[in-house]
């Protein structure tokens, strides 16, 4: 089957959101309309994931309709639908913003983008190339990594 990639309709913001923190391949348009959405999603080969029973019923049998309101229920019905397995050495590798790849830059390339505070007393930093949003061990990865591995790979 390959690495999944989704596709995720307007209504699951969040749940793409958390894909992306897990490491995948995510795309979330919300300003387009389902349509084009479902298109996109075809000619890319990605799973469309939708709350919409009319967007799923028209579009194709790479489609994920989920019921669930909350990203843990979501996750957890998604996991019994496909054989979503999350590798932890992904996590945090992709922008959680715009889906871009983040790479890993030199204090120095950043030191203008970030808070005083941050750019002397963080470790490491990652940018988004599309975004140019800059990323940084701080006290938020710790909790997110644990919600994580409880939805992911437990």
């Amino acid at each position: 089957m390959g690495e999944l990639c989704f596709a995720c309709d307007a209504m699951l913001g969040r749940l793409a959101r958390w894909l992306r923190f897990a490491g995948f391949d995510t795309t979330f348009l919300p300003d387009v309309p389902d349509p084009t959405v479902a298109g996109q999603a075809r000619a890319e080969g990605r799973w469309l994931l939708t709350r919409d029973r009319r967007l799923a019923a028209s579009t194709g049998p790479r489609v994920v309709l989920l019921r669930a309101r909350t990203v843990g229920e979501q996750v957890a019905e998604l996991r019994a639908r496909l054989p979503l397995v999350a590798r932890p050495e992904l996590f945090f590798t992709r922008c959680s913003c715009c889906n871009g790849s983040l790479v890993e830059l030199p204090r120095e390339a950043v030191r203008d983008r970030v808070p005083p505070y941050v750019a002397v007393h963080a470790s490491r930093f990652f940018s988004c190339p599309g975004c140019r949003r800059v990323y940084w061990p701080g006290t938020h990865p710790e909790r997110i990594t644990r919600k994580l591995l409880l939805w992911f790979c437990s």
